[in-house]
């Protein structure tokens, strides 16, 4: 009993969700895990890969398998098993605002304690490097500043590890150039400096970066490369984000949209303060950026093969035309998802409005019947309010009176609120930003008038033929032998035109209704009852929202409402006939006054308020009762964007997967073949102290 009672109170009041693991990261691990023995899901260190770098994308100058190298961050326990709690400390730990070199600290603190021994770093840097990698000496005067002399070792705290991180590259391109420069005279092969920069900083860079690297020796005169061209190519790489910055601002002010050496430089010297490009360093941007493009004048074509990181040659491009027809295939899959969404909510939206309208229809004849109401002649004035005019429709037509012409109604406002709905749900996705979901308000406003613009095409002829058929109850009453007509009849004799009488003046209502309403509703759950990721609202929270936000909404339409109830209304005898909107609403402004365009106002409120409430109540209800297939758990890989684009656009990949590459291009800063497998007959994975380096448990 007390498990109804809770869900009961759950469905009504709403629920609150501690932060912890989000929908789509629990369907991501449900997805790749396995079952034990007693049923327990976990992930084996395939599993874990094929979680965070999908197989089919293009991780570009990053192995699939490096990925591997975070699995040892999240099996915690080294157990060889990474449970669902596991999962969620990894989730969280990408979340966190360093999270790519919290992740490198947590490699190789492998105890735990918040601080790396150096003789452990040394030996897992060591047990784990490539067999033929350059060799570093971690006894030399910069490693000495990080991790103390030899007889003087300290242990690196989390800050010092990230500081020492950051400047290793530099240094490794150093010790390199040192190795090579066998003679000590600062110069070495173009072949020895391509080897360097592939084996110290190849995750990084573009695939016509690499592939040219020994050309640098054409910069100066000679055919080898001194210290200070590696110096200048390493600064214009570290600086790429700013490269990239300054040469946008100086493309913008150039006419034909190219830009020269000197252009690039004047603009550095505007946009900078200290980060000053030497001459070598801007004859290295542009040599590089200019190999297929002689002239001096270089677009952003040019430099995007230098800029971006993702960028490939030519056969490595045809390489990817499988996958371009597999994304092909994918976006046809989306389009078809698409009108099935669509289809879903005008299901759902049509159920929900045929049961908002059923609700209030007692209070929408009240309404109509109101504002059909003329004051101009002696005698005409049938009820003095809402509350008489139900009295009298009670008394003279019993409670079936109150739904006189509810089937139709019923027909009708199914695909009218359907379109409703489901056009305000497009059109605030397509405004709504897609990682943040927020949405500016005009925006907002733009969304939920078009949906009340679409809704008109059905709306019309439904509110013509239930007009008519409410107030022909008390005409039968006040005009004897008056004859009763069914709904086909009316249809019959107005006739196609005829059901569209008076939509300029349901345009006029529907649009301003719905584009004051939905905005409310929304930011009326947000704002004032908390709704959001970890708060669920209840129905009763729903239906409080929808009616208060349908009370303006209602009452600044009312004059539309009663304008378009005029036009619709057969006239009697002896009553003014009205030509159009205008004439309408001029005549009840000359004949009635002011106050008679707010005639039904308080019962469009009740009708109004209420009829959303349920309505919108209902709609959200049925989603999470019905969702669309595939839609709530759907794991949504990285589509292709995990680089940021040239113009410092912003990747499009979600910021874990990004997070995670981040993290493996400062780990192989340390060394390039970090996490590569070896032979078939060697280990393979990333190697502990304890000398293991996967665990393959029992399936």
């Amino acid at each position: 009993m007390a498990t109804v009672k809770e869900a009961v109170k759950e469905s009504l009041i709403g629920t609150t969700i501690e932060p912890g693991l989000s929908q789509q990261s629990r369907a991501t691990f449900e997805k790749y895990a396995r079952h034990t023995e007693e049923g327990e899901l976990y992930m084996t260190e395939e599993d874990f890969v094929d979680a965070i770098a999908p197989a089919g994308e293009d991780y570009h100058k990053i192995r699939r398998e490096q990925y591997a190298i975070l699995y040892r961050v999240a099996d915690r326990r080294k157990s060889g098993k990474i449970s669902i709690h596991d999962w969620s400390n990894f989730e969280n730990l990408l979340s966190k605002p360093d999270a790519e070199y919290d992740i490198a600290f947590r490699l190789f603190d492998e105890d735990g304690t918040g601080t790396i021994k150096y003789d452990h770093f040394q030996k897992l840097y060591n047990m784990n490097k490539g067999p033929d990698s350059i060799p570093f000496d971690w006894n030399s005067e910069w490693a000495s500043l990080y991790i103390g002399g030899k007889k003087h070792r300290h242990d690196m705290t989390y800050p010092q590890f990230c500081q020492m991180l950051r400047g290793l590259q530099g240094e490794r391109i150093r010790q390199a150039f040192h190795l090579f420069d066998k003679d000590g005279d600062g110069y070495i092969e173009p072949e020895d400096f391509q080897r360097i920069i592939l084996e110290t900083a190849k995750h990084k860079l573009s695939d016509h970066l690499l592939e040219n690297l020994h050309t640098l020796c054409n910069i100066s005169v000679g055919s080898k490369i001194s210290y200070a061209n590696v110096r200048a190519f390493q600064n214009i790489i570290r600086e790429m984000d700013l490269v990239d910055l300054v040469i946008q601002n100086a493309v913008q002010k150039s006419e034909d949209g190219k830009i020269t050496r000197t252009d690039f430089l004047n603009e550095a010297a505007r946009l900078t303060r200290f980060s000053l490009f030497t001459p070598m360093e801007a004859d290295i941007l542009f040599h590089f950026a200019g190999l297929d493009a002689p002239s001096g004048r270089l677009s952003i074509k040019d430099f995007s093969k230098v800029l971006d990181a993702s960028w490939q040659s030519a056969y490595k491009l045809a390489e990817g035309a499988m996958a371009k027809t597999e994304e092909t295939v994918s976006n046809a899959k989306k389009l078809l998802h698409g009108v099935l969404e669509s289809a879903h909510h005008f299901a759902l939206g049509s159920i929900a409005g045929a049961f908002g309208a059923f609700m209030v229809y007692p209070i929408d004849l009240v309404k109509t019947r109101m504002q059909n109401q003329r004051s101009a002649r002696v005698g005409q004035v049938l009820y003095t309010n809402s509350i008489d005019c139900a009295k009298k429709v009670f008394k003279n037509e019993g409670v079936r009176g109150f739904y006189s012409g509810v089937v139709p109604q019923l027909i009708g406002v199914a695909p009218e609120k359907a379109i409703k709905l489901t056009v305000n749900d497009l059109a605030r996705g397509y405004f709504s930003d897609k990682t943040s979901g927020k949405i500016w308000w005009p925006h907002e406003l733009l969304a939920g008038g078009t949906a009340g613009a679409c809704q008109v095409i059905f709306t019309n002829p439904l509110e013509i033929v239930k007009i008519r058929l409410q107030v022909q109850g008390e005409v039968a009453k006040s005009v004897e032998g008056a004859p009763r007509r069914s709904a086909m009849w009316i249809v019959r004799n107005l006739g196609l035109v005829g059901l569209y009488k008076g939509a300029s003046a349901c345009l006029l209502r529907d649009v301003p209704f719905s584009a004051i309403y939905f905005p409310s509703y929304n930011h009326l759950k947000r704002d004032f009852f908390g709704e959001g990721p970890n708060k669920k609202l209840g129905i009763l929270q729903l239906l409080t929202a929808g009616a208060i936000a349908g009370m303006p909404a209602a009452y600044l339409t009312t004059p539309c409402d009663v304008i378009k109830t005029r036009l619709q209304v057969e006239a009697r005898k002896g009553d003014t006939a009205y030509t159009s909107l205008r004439h309408c609403a001029r005549t009840i402004w000359h004949e009635e006054g002011f106050k008679a365009f707010f005639k039904g106002g308080p019962a469009r409120i009740l009708r109004s308020s209420p009829q959303f409430g349920f309505t919108l109540a209902g709609y959200e209800v049925l989603q999470n009762l019905l969702p669309l297939p595939g839609s709530d758990d759907a794991v949504r890989p990285p589509t292709r964007h995990l680089e940021p684009a040239v113009g410092l656009q912003e990747a499009k990949a979600p910021l874990p997967y990004l997070r995670s590459r981040n993290a493996l291009k400062i780990i192989l800063d340390l060394d390039e073949n970090f996490g590569r497998p070896a032979a078939p007959e060697k280990v393979k994975g990333w190697l502990t102290l304890t000398g293991t380096n996967r665990v393959k448990p029992q399936t």
